[in-house]
């Protein structure tokens, strides 16, 4: 029987406040994702981004990303800051957090693994941003077979042309793994989207 866990990606402080990683959008799709855990709220994941103490301690490349953002790393940033926005905070638990340093939450196995005890084949995916981590967690979620559901309404970009564009290559290349839906539909209709 198909089951199906509701995955939102960074709805963090850090980037709904004054900070270098400020994304506007996520206030317009904060009431939707709300929606969402209210919704699903034993079936939710939210994965939080979290930096690295320094630059040095970030692996490979990732210490050129953060030579770029010192102010972004844990050193730097207020603790508060990585956390889920509040309004969201309120949902866990029953939902869950998963921490991930990288923008794939799939990359050392521990959230595959639980979906896969869990039973869950069909992931609704919400949160930001839309051609980065969300693409990140979409792309992995297809490579391990889950049937991938994207909220429209429910993800953000920091650019339009960005996110439409994304958008426009999961509904034209991905069709026969991803489907899109409105907040909506996946509340109303969760039956049918697995």
């Amino acid at each position: 029987m198909p089951r199906l866990a509701h995955l939102c990606i960074d709805m963090q402080t850090m980037f709904a406040s004054s900070t270098p990683w400020a994304a506007p959008w996520m206030e317009r799709v904060l009431p939707a994702v709300d929606a969402l855990a209210q919704r699903f709220a034993d079936a939710t994941v939210f994965t939080r981004f979290i930096p690295p103490p320094t630059p040095a301690d970030a692996p490979g490349s990732w210490q050129r990303y953060y030579d770029r953002w010192p102010k972004m790393t844990r050193s730097q940033l207020a603790p508060e800051l990585i956390d889920l926005v509040p309004q969201l905070r309120r949902h866990v638990p029953p939902a869950r957090i998963f921490d991930k340093p990288t923008y794939s939450p799939w990359v050392d196995g521990r959230l595959h693994h639980s979906f896969q005890d869990a039973g869950i084949n069909t992931l609704l995916i919400s949160g930001g941003e839309t051609d980065i981590c969300v693409l990140a967690a979409v792309l992995g979620a297809i490579d391990l077979g889950y049937h991938v559901v994207i909220v429209e309404d429910a993800v953000f970009g920091s650019a339009d042309e960005t996110h439409e564009a994304i958008l426009t290559v999961y509904r034209s290349r991905l069709a026969q793994q991803l489907t899109l839906c409105t907040t909506a539909d996946a509340i109303d209709h969760p039956g049918e989207l697995v």
